[in-house]
């Protein structure tokens, strides 16, 4: 059996998989990754009810990077090592991934009705990139080697928020306010998203939304739901700026990789938002990049709808890897 995690700031899915050419899943779990001190302590709660059976392998896609076997998670207190649980499991076989690169590994193994087709472009033969904004903002890459694709684990999310507009550039003074150094991640984010809302409110742009000031947790999902339904004009205003710099962004990755094999909009949120990203904000942004728009305008745009995707992708990597 493979033993197959996704490691997120928010939850944590573990799996057992059996090893076959197609793997099928046997138990499945998932928790909420701020009610545990440690993985250890969570993957022994796992253990409790999973079968008596010992993995020959584990396979996890942690959100942080990963050097040497060992990662200190972005948005959580943890720090996992391959070594340790090798020692702890006594398994040989540990693989500590990105998550954002297991989630790359899973998208070979997704059927067409799993993507939303969101630019269709025109087909071609090249790299491809991911970007996904969930409790972070994760990116990574795909090299096309002439024959395969090669996922890869980037931090692309943390680097400097580039405004382009002037309400952009009133954004990053407002949350330059609160943090020393604005990063993309800072507003695609599930808390990023509610940072764009609370800039609306403080800056006396729109009004607060009662729905989303009683929410104590996941503002940021009352947003959404609150802006699909085209019920709170903040709400809908706040997601359109969401989408403005998430389509920006996806362009900058795209260039940055030269991804004309296709682009993919990973993440907890993009799911929820399709109808929103129907309305055209995104691929605005997408293309608006001068010279470079008819470049970009081909490039295949799909939103990934399967939130399993990251655990399908460290089993094919154990696979890959084995």
């Amino acid at each position: 059996m493979i033993l197959a995690g996704d490691i997120g700031g928010t939850k944590v899915r573990l799996a057992l998989f059996t090893e076959e050419e197609v793997p099928q899943c046997i138990h499945e779990e998932k928790f909420a990754s701020r009610d545990f001190g440690s993985f250890g302590e969570l993957l022994r709660v796992f253990y409790k009810n999973a079968p008596k059976e010992t993995p020959s392998c584990v396979s996890l896609g942690i959100a942080g990077p990963v050097q040497e076997g060992v990662c200190r998670a972005t948005n959580l207190p943890w720090v996992v090592s391959s070594k340790e649980l090798q020692r702890e499991l006594k398994i040989e076989r540990v693989y500590l991934i990105n998550d954002l690169e297991a989630n790359a590994w899973g998208l070979r193994c997704l059927p067409a009705e799993e993507l939303f087709v969101l630019n269709r472009g025109v087909k071609q033969a090249g790299n491809q990139a991911l970007i996904s904004a969930g409790t972070g903002l994760g990116e990574a890459g795909l090299y096309f080697d002439g024959k395969h694709l090669f996922p890869f684990a980037s931090e692309g999310g943390h680097c400097d928020f580039g405004p382009t507009t002037d309400l952009e550039l009133e954004l990053f003074q407002y949350l330059r306010r609160q943090y020393k150094h604005v990063s993309y991640e800072r507003v695609l984010s599930g808390s990023g998203l509610f940072q764009v809302y609370r800039f609306f409110v403080e800056e006396k742009k729109c009004r607060e939304n009662a729905a989303v000031a009683v929410a104590e947790k996941e503002p940021q999902r009352v947003i959404t739901e609150q802006a699909v339904r085209g019920e709170c004009p903040t709400c809908v205003k706040a997601c359109r700026l969401f989408l403005t710099v998430y389509g920006a962004e996806a362009a900058n990755l795209a260039l940055k990789f030269m991804a004309v094999g296709g682009v993919f909009i990973g993440g907890g949120i993009a799911p929820q938002m399709v109808s929103l990203f129907q309305e055209g904000d995104f691929m605005k942004a997408f293309v608006a990049k001068g010279r470079f728009a008819e470049l970009l305008g081909k490039i295949p745009v799909k939103v990934v709808l399967n939130d399993k995707t990251a655990l399908i992708g460290a089993v094919r990597y154990a696979q890959e890897a084995h």
